[in-house]
């Protein structure tokens, strides 16, 4: 009788176990169907990987003289695109070490690297470590969005296999170096070098490499310049990195990882002072192109001559100085310095007097620079504020008062005003028609008219040359 009952209840376990197989596995059937099915139709709301072979880097807009100097830079984004081969070995190195130092070897999805971060999300409820690849982050950039959700993470994923499929691991890596935001307005490895060390990709060290490859995992928070000591806690992490996987020696390790981190902002060199052509350019260019004028990577050069437009530049000052000088001083030398917040306008620079002496007025601009202002430079003073300088019951000067001063071309300091009238200056090749130099007026900060283009003059200005040139040479008639 045991036996009996034995053996119904083998045989009911077995069927249940039966109907257990038969429904895990129509189970795993259905839910591969359904991931088939929603795969499908995701991949359906995928971008086209080939936007990645028409891709556009936004590089900003370069104004240059016809002798190549820089007159202006615009534009949000900096940006120099670069081929891999441009790229230093140990540089890339220190970018795999960073971010994904399986890249040669995955398919574009690290799945063990994601398990882990899963494991770790399930395990704490925080998102400890990523588990992007740098195809995924190429995917990312260039063809979705942003926002932190699952399903943007499974197109990042179906796009990275598709990706793999179409491109080189080099290609791919190229189109990471190029795109990644580094801070400081930077994209691409070639704009941080730029911005953060003011030197190429060749000239960089090994330390200053290990910066920028930190700079991606989070460009904010490892900034260099805005947070120094988790920038450098960061740096060492790459070193260490870039050790372990045996891509630097301990000698070169060691030297990079005591090596003080010597980043800086590094502002846009402007090579040639003209503003009002760069604005002239600007605005031609934008009613082309719109705002995209600023992000195509133009590279415009005029027709200026930067010897010319130097003089130009200066010759105006001066014209405006001497014409201004002639009406007199207008009174008020510390009242009319700290109506601006500029420190020099034109070729005025803000000054504190330090001293009256008999061999004139010594002072400090605001850099930190000593000048002394000899008394024949206040000749065209009045006479009656001249005499008042050195009078101690009406000083004209005081200790502390600040002041205007400007260099004179023989190179010695002279007080100064800010011209109450301005102009302008054009020189013009009249065998081409090719514009020379611009000078719109004294200072381009201080009023941004262009007085050369912009003025409406009245029609007598038109024929007044011609009137003196007939009055001084009637034979003309």
């Amino acid at each position: 009788m045991p036996t009996r009952i034995a053996a119904k209840f083998f045989s009911l376990i077995k069927t249940l176990l039966k109907w257990l197989f038969f429904a895990a596995l129509f189970l795993c059937l259905s839910a591969l169907l359904a991931g088939y099915f929603f795969v499908t139709e995701l991949n359906k709301e995928l971008p086209d990987i080939s936007l990645l072979d028409k891709i556009q880097y936004q590089t900003p807009l370069n104004i240059y003289s016809q002798d190549g100097l820089l007159i202006a830079q615009y534009g949000e984004k900096r940006s120099l695109p670069v081929t891999i081969n441009e790229v230093p070995k140990t540089l890339i190195q220190a970018f795999l070490a960073a971010e994904d130092d399986r890249f040669y070897k995955h398919v574009g999805v690290d799945f063990k690297s994601l398990l882990r971060a899963g494991y770790q999300l399930y395990t704490t409820g925080r998102k400890t470590q990523g588990g992007s690849t740098i195809t995924m982050q190429v995917a990312r950039n260039f063809l979705l969005s942003n926002e932190k959700t699952f399903l943007r993470k499974i197109k990042e994923i179906l796009l990275a296999l598709q990706i793999e499929r179409r491109f080189s691991k080099d290609q791919i890596l190229e189109f990471y170096l190029n795109k990644i935001y580094m801070g400081q307005r930077a994209y691409g490895v070639a704009a941080a070098a730029q911005a953060y060390y003011g030197k190429s990709l060749s000239e960089l060290d090994l330390h200053q490499q290990a910066m920028i490859a930190g700079l991606p995992k989070a460009p904010s928070i490892y900034n260099p310049i805005a947070n120094a000591n988790r920038a450098l806690e960061r740096r060492n992490y790459v070193l260490r990195r870039m050790l372990s996987l045996h891509y630097i020696s301990k000698s070169d390790f060691d030297q990079a990882y005591n090596h003080a981190d010597d980043s800086a902002s590094q502002p846009v060199r402007i090579e040639l002072d003209a503003p009002y052509v760069a604005e002239m350019v600007r605005q031609e260019l934008t009613n082309q192109y719109g705002d995209e004028a600023y992000t195509l990577g133009l590279k415009v050069y005029t027709t200026i001559s930067s010897r010319l437009q130097v003089k130009s530049d200066q010759s105006l000052q001066l014209a405006l100085h001497l014409y201004d000088e002639r009406h007199g001083y207008r009174g008020g030398i510390t009242t009319q310095a700290n109506k601006t917040s500029a420190y020099a306008i034109g070729d005025c620079q803000l000054a504190t007097v330090l001293a009256i002496t008999t061999d004139g007025i010594s002072s400090r601009l605001f850099d930190g620079t000593i000048v002394a202002i000899p008394w024949k430079n206040l000749a065209w003073l009045r006479s009656d504020i001249r005499n008042r300088i050195t009078d101690p019951n009406k000083p004209f000067l005081k200790i502390n008062d600040t002041i205007w001063t400007r260099q004179l071309p023989d190179q010695t300091w002279a007080l100064t005003q800010i011209p109450a009238a301005d102009g302008a200056f054009v020189a013009i090749n009249p065998n081409t028609g090719a514009i020379l130099a611009v000078s719109g007026g004294f200072d381009f900060q201080h009023s941004k008219f262009n007085r050369a283009i912009q003025s409406k003059r009245q029609p007598g200005s038109g024929f007044k040359p011609f009137i003196y040139l007939i009055t001084h040479n009637p034979q003309l008639i």
